[in-house]
């Protein structure tokens, strides 16, 4: 198994990957699946899709850093950061590639990963997710509003913007337990993750995807609407672009079924 790749503009002392919290469902000999969660949650996010994923993969979840059960290593974190943890987790696992499938936040590390290191990459799922994210003032004041405040003070607006108004009427208990799921977010790790999206822009990389890629847009989607999943199958020789009706921007928890079956019929395409 190749090591992974090195990066010439680390910060001397730096260690190379945060040992983030991971787990593995799904037959171990299986075609591996590495999840990547977006913003503000946890592997819980995947919860609803995982009975269909791992009756086809074996598929590993972990949490980003500054974020559930991982470390919070001192900021500021840059999204070579956010990959290199990625790669350290198929690296302790022995894996030399595995397919990608990571939404909004997990979406960029698997496109950064994808360009930079394309041979740890097999096929690959991005959903609900933007080559670039702006405007960059944004997320250093949403940052700076998590640090002075804490994560509970914005866990509502965020979960407006993950589920339709509808569902949110639907289940407030779904609700509530989303609200938890942000407000646990250590504040570093948030703010930090939030400077990652900040400086980001991985649209000159995109036509280097040799991945073969499918991009899944929420037609309800107000934080990455379908328009910047279009751009990024435009971009990326080869990829497909598929709009899920009735889902805002975690789609894995009003549509499961849609998104489950999208994600097998993709990345287990011979």
């Amino acid at each position: 198994m190749r090591p992974s790749s090195s990066r010439s503009d680390r910060r001397p002392g730096r260690p190379r990957f945060a040992p983030v919290f991971w787990v593995a469902d799904g037959p171990p000999g299986a075609p591996a699946l590495l999840l990547s969660n977006s913003l503000g949650s946890t592997i819980e996010m995947w919860d609803p899709v995982l009975p269909t994923l791992t009756e086809h993969f074996q598929v590993i979840r972990y949490d980003t850093r500054g974020h559930g059960r991982s470390p919070v290593p001192p900021g500021p974190y840059e999204l070579d950061d956010l990959v290199d943890d990625a790669i350290g987790v198929l690296d302790r696992l022995g894996l030399a590639r595995a397919h990608l499938a990571g939404l909004s936040l997990g979406g960029m590390v698997s496109m950064r990963m994808a360009i930079r290191d394309p041979d740890r990459v097999g096929r690959m799922a991005l959903l609900c997710t933007s080559a670039r994210l702006g405007p960059a003032r944004m997320w250093a004041e949403r940052a700076a509003a998590v640090r002075a405040a804490g994560t509970a003070s914005i866990a509502a607006a965020v979960v407006s913007r993950w589920i339709t108004p509808a569902t949110a009427a639907a289940d407030p208990l779904l609700t509530a337990r989303l609200e938890a799921m942000v407000t646990s977010i250590p504040d570093q790790g948030y703010a930090a993750c939030c400077g990652v999206i900040e400086r980001m822009d991985l649209r000159p990389g995109l036509p280097s995807i040799t991945a073969p890629t499918l991009a899944v847009a929420a037609a309800d989607d107000q934080a990455t609407p379908p328009e910047h999943l279009e751009l990024i199958a435009a971009r990326i020789p080869g990829a497909r672009l598929e709009v899920i009706p009735d889902a805002a921007h975690v789609a894995t928890l009003e549509r499961p079924d849609a998104i489950g079956g999208l994600l097998v019929a993709h990345l287990a395409e011979a």
